[in-house]
This record gives C-alpha cells, structure tokens and sequence, in this order.
C-alpha cells in the first residue's frame, strides 16, 4: 500500500466519522423534531408525523450503534484476552 492511499483512507475515514456522524445525529434531531408537531406562535397546530418519528429515532440507532462498534474496536484485543471472545475474526 502506498504512502498516498494510506493517507486517502485515513482522510475518508476520518471525514466519514468526524463529520458524516454527527450530520448524521443533526439530521436525527431535525427529522424527530419535525416529527413531534408543536403549536406556533400565531397558535397553528401541526399534528404529530410518526413517519418522520421513526426516521429520527432510526438514525439516532445508526449512530450509537456506529459508536459502540467503534468501542468494540478500539478495546477488541482487552475483551479477547481477558474474556477469550474474538468480536471480529476478520480482523488481524
């Protein structure tokens, strides 16, 4: 592998997760939001969306379950040694 496609890799990555994510979790945040209806300040009702509900609430599991795989990662080698469970055999 050469020194230019390491440093693209490590440049994608690091792009994916330092910004992807929490886009990602803002996006969450507007869609849930916009999905729970409130009452305006000229007292318009806007009725609840489950729709747009569920999409937040979906995209808030994508994240944690980003991070938590992440967790696993980082402390893959502690968990094998002291619990002798290899979570990704895949890995070197």
């Amino acid at each position: 592998m050469s020194y230019l496609e390491s440093i693209l890799r490590v440049l994608g990555v690091g792009l994916l997760l330092g910004a992807g994510l929490p886009a990602l979790f803002a996006y969450g945040l507007v869609a849930y939001s916009a999905g729970a209806g409130n009452t305006d300040a000229d007292g318009t009702v806007h009725a609840p969306n489950p729709a747009l509900k569920f999409v937040g609430v979906a995209l808030f599991t994508i994240v944690a379950a980003v991070i938590l795989l992440a967790l696993l990662w980082i402390t893959r080698s502690t968990i094998e040694h002291h619990v002798g469970v290899n979570l990704f055999p895949f890995a070197k």
